[in-house]
Order: structure tokens, then sequence, then C-alpha cells
């Protein structure tokens, strides 16, 4: 099955590359190219590709908007968000409106590829090392406290699914998960599975976020 892209980025060169780069990589194909984020909202409706590379910083609505334009018109695209520097505040205001993960622009071509399958597939947190960081990073910054219902949506939560949040949380794959609790990789996949449906996150990037919200990990 073709994973179906589309680019965002206001830097016409910054596209033209990716869309090389993706259009050599099997089973994925560029259906079209987006300067700002009002354009990716609207090619997202009438193209309905199965993954949006995002970049954050474009002109009228950025990246941010566009995501959380996205996700809340439950269009089935993923955002992978695309950026320069790993402690970006406009990543984790994407991550926060829903975009599934994030890739430094620095990537290989090779990266960026894999990245695109792992994300349309919904599997895992791109590149758990760099997120966690990024995470920590703004999560300490961040004053306010999480609002009831965030709270809330743990509360269905069993105790050994809780303790799977935690390790997903801290960027740990089903496999590590699988071996650091000692059950099947199958099991650690039911496990996220339904902790996903319980609390309501679209995928494990926006489980991780929650759990940094609610204060079930903490920043070091």
């Amino acid at each position: 099955m073709t994973i179906r892209v589309l680019l965002a980025d206001d830097d016409a060169l910054l596209r033209a590359g990716v869309a090389v780069v993706l259009g050599a990589a099997d089973g994925i194909e560029v259906v079209g190219e987006a300067a700002d984020g009002l354009a990716a909202v609207e090619l997202c409706r009438s193209l309905a590709p199965d993954l949006v590379l995002m970049d954050v910083r474009m002109p009228g609505i950025d990246g941010i908007e566009a995501t959380r334009r996205i996700v809340a018109a439950g269009l089935p695209a993923r955002v992978l968000v695309l950026t320069t520097f790993r402690h970006d505040e406009y990543v984790w205001g994407a991550l926060r409106a829903g975009a599934s993960g994030f890739l430094l622009k620095r990537a290989s071509p090779e990266r960026l590829a894999d990245a695109v399958r792992t994300v349309a597939a919904g599997d895992t947190l791109l590149d758990p090392s760099v997120t966690h960081d990024l995470v920590e990073h703004f999560v300490r910054r961040a004053a306010s406290a999480p609002a009831p219902a965030e709270q809330d949506r743990l509360a269905g939560l069993t105790q050994r699914e809780v303790q799977v949040l935690r390790l997903i949380a801290q960027g740990y794959s089903n496999e590590e998960i699988a071996g650091l609790l000692v059950i099947a990789e199958s099991t650690a996949k039911t496990h996220v599975k339904r902790i996903l449906a319980k609390v309501g996150a679209r995928d494990r990037a926006q489980a991780v976020v929650l759990a940094y919200r609610t204060g079930l990990v903490t920043p070091g």
C-alpha cells in the first residue's frame, strides 16, 4: 500500500528536495505541496493524504494551527512535524495540537523515509530520545497546572496500564516494554492499544504529552 504524503513548507527549495527524496523511496508518493498552513488544511480535505510533512513556521496560519484544524476536522492524515531546532517551542505546541511526531530537518534521506512510514503506520513516537528531551524541556517550563479533565482521562487505567504508559512516555518501544515487564511483545502491544483508547489519545505522541501534562511522568 502506497503512503500518500502532502508536503507543507514555505521553503520551495526544501519542498523540492524532500519531494525528490520521498519520490525515490519505495511505497511513498508525494501527492501535493502547500506553501502555508491554510493551503495545507485545504489540500488535506481535497487530496486526503495519509500523512502531512508539516513545517511549523509558515506565513498565514502556522503549522500548529494547521495541525489543530486537521485534527479537529477528523481528517485521517497524520502530521509529522519538521523542525530545524531540537528545542523549538512550535514543536511542543504542534504535539499538543495533535501532531504524531517530529523530525529534525537535517535527518538523512533514509531516516526521513523511515519516519514517514513509522508515523503513517501509527506505531511509535519518532526518535524517542530527542522527543523525550523536547518534552522535558518545555514541560519543565510550563507553569500552569493540567486541567481536571486531563487527570480524569487517566482514571480508567489499570495499575499495569499506568506502568506501561510511564514507559511509553520515557520513550520505550513495545519490544523494550515487553522486555522490562517480562511479558510477550504482543501483550505489550495490546496494553498500548487499550491505553490509547481509554485516554482518548490519537497515538503514542499524544499519550506522551498527556503523561507529562498530568504529572504521571515528571522531567528528570
